[in-house]
């Protein structure tokens, strides 16, 4: 029979492996952190060998950047992390599927997988407006896989408007 301390060390050796689903769970986490600021809650977070790399967080309004979108944070992040712009072997998860300029982004750093919870059917580049991540004239295709729980990813985006344009109604007929 092995001791408490045994035990313990065994725990500590053992490499936890994640599935997709845990990894939108956290960039589902991650979108939480952008709402509690006052940003349009989207996560992304980037993964390498079942570890995370980047991640990242919708800072768009904060920093006056429209650059500062969650993947392109991730990204940049990761890039740091490999210290190398090109993301070999890389997923990842984000909780609404890139814009363009996301996309660009994510074929330029050769992510393998993008792993997204809701369409955007407004600006979408990863199959529902435009499909820049897979088109067959880029240098790089990447992988999709869409959906991965659409409806929270999707609720919590909607959730945001709707109390984002309350809240302008109010302030509009309070002045």
């Amino acid at each position: 029979m092995t001791d408490k301390r045994e035990m313990s060390d065994l725990n500590i050796l053992k490499t936890e492996l994640y599935t997709d689903q845990d990894w939108m769970l956290y960039a589902l986490s991650l979108a939480d952190k952008a709402e509690a600021v006052g940003e349009i809650p989207v996560g992304a977070v980037l993964v390498k060998d079942n570890k995370i790399v980047g991640e990242g967080w919708n800072l768009s309004i904060l920093k006056h950047n429209a650059c500062s979108h969650a993947e392109v944070i991730a990204i940049g992040a990761a890039g740091k992390t490999l210290q190398n712009y090109r993301l070999i072997d890389c997923t990842l998860y984000v909780t609404l599927e890139p814009c363009p300029m996301c996309a660009g982004a994510l074929v330029h750093a050769r992510i393998k997988r993008l792993v997204y919870g809701a369409s955007d059917y407004k600006t979408g580049a990863a199959g529902s407006v435009f499909n820049l991540v897979r088109h067959e004239q880029l240098n790089h295709q990447i992988e999709v896989k869409s959906g991965l729980y659409a409806e929270q990813c999707a609720t919590k985006i909607s959730d945001f408007f709707k109390r984002r344009r309350k809240e302008k109604k109010a302030l509009k007929k309070a002045t």
